[in-house]
């Protein structure tokens, strides 16, 4: 039983994903129906964190908009998500940066890794 479970959550998998990590910034480009017609939407922000795994991987994207803090949690190989393109790669040392959330202004910002 578990096998075939696995073997149909492997094929609904995505192959062709953008490696990005808990740091970095994102731009996410999401499809939005509205009544008949389709179009992108896209959602910038600083990952928070990725948990799951699999095909049920989800990942938290965090951002201001007009001075209020925005998080969206997105399933990572959802056919709602078009494409994730990585602006800034991030230098954090811990899994879960829910500790921006209490910080305001400069103090919000990541470290950007120099590779």
């Amino acid at each position: 039983m578990n096998e075939i479970i696995r073997k149909i959550e492997e094929e609904q998998c995505k192959t062709d994903i953008t490696k990005f990590r808990v740091g970095d910034t994102v731009r996410i480009h999401a499809k939005i129906k509205e009544g008949v017609r389709e179009r992108t939407q896209i959602f910038e922000g600083i990952v928070l964190k990725r948990q799951g795994g699999g095909n049920r991987e989800t990942f938290t994207v965090r951002k201001k908009s007009n001075g209020v803090g925005v998080e969206k949690t997105w399933p990572l190989h959802s056919p709602i998500v078009e494409k994730i393109e990585v602006i800034r790669r991030g230098k954090v040392r811990r899994a879960k940066l829910f500790y921006l959330r209490d910080r305001i202004g400069k103090a919000t910002k990541v470290k950007e890794l120099v590779r």
